[in-house]
């Protein structure tokens, strides 16, 4: 067993007992991992409002297999501007949520971890937008290996044209030579979701409303087959976008 100091963000909290807290970290070291926080419902001095949800914090941590155990928390940033905005808060409890439920426990994961910190930072800045979190998902679909194909056919492994192709079932994208059924993509979306990936930067490629429309159902089935339970706060985020 060791103490270390982590840099993270809390995905999730679980209370315990009457006083503890069971917390789900994101950390730029070890990937995510499960502390037991003693004393933390009742102890300002050594947690203040470090471990609400999607803080960024600096923790000493006695790291271990398990259960490791949280010492101490300062807070890095807690985001006010995104916790006094209804739909900024159903967009970060969405973003951490789905860290949660498709990482690895234990492995590090840095790529992931600057994004969710440039995705919390935008919506810090600016307002809520559905663009920003199709962002989000296809680089953190792509930094995992779960993006689908979007340049070429499932089957034949031949570049897609300019009719773009086709959304099965399964989550596959196939060429119109190789099947005649399916959810229609066009190839403009299927390029600004392959551009997505050329830059880490929010705000540098907008999906129009149209296109996030259009590679919805996409992203959201890749997100299910690979997430290990249903996302709560996936129904938060629809009703606050109604």
């Amino acid at each position: 067993m060791r103490t270390e100091k982590l840099q993270a963000f809390v995905l999730s909290t679980l209370d315990y007992g009457d006083s503890d807290r069971i917390v789900s970290l994101f950390t730029l070291e070890h990937g995510r991992i499960k502390a037991f926080a003693r004393g933390a419902k009742k102890s300002r001095k050594r947690f203040g409002a470090a471990l609400e949800t999607f803080a960024r914090i600096e923790a000493q941590v006695r790291v271990k297999d398990g259960l490791s155990g949280i010492q101490q928390a300062e807070i890095h940033s807690i985001y006010p501007r995104v916790r006094a905005d209804l739909a900024g808060i159903a967009h970060a409890l969405y973003a951490c949520e789905l860290v949660e439920v498709i990482t690895p426990e234990g492995h590090p994961l840095p790529r992931l971890y600057r994004l969710l910190a440039a995705y919390l930072d935008r919506l810090e800045t600016g307002p809520a937008v559905e663009s920003d979190r199709r962002f989000f998902e296809i680089n953190l679909l792509n930094i995992l290996g779960y993006r689908p194909s979007l340049d070429s056919c499932s089957r034949c492994d031949i570049p897609f044209a300019e009719s773009g192709a086709l959304l099965q079932e399964n989550n596959e994208l196939i060429c119109r030579a190789c099947t005649t059924g399916g959810q229609a993509l066009a190839s403009a979306s299927l390029r600004i979701l392959l551009a997505c990936l050329g830059t880490g930067k929010f705000g540098q490629i907008i999906l129009p409303p149209e296109i996030c429309a259009e590679v919805g159902s996409l992203l959201d089935n890749a997100v299910a087959a690979h997430a290990d339970r249903r996302l709560k706060s996936l129904e938060f985020l629809r009703q606050v976008s109604r």
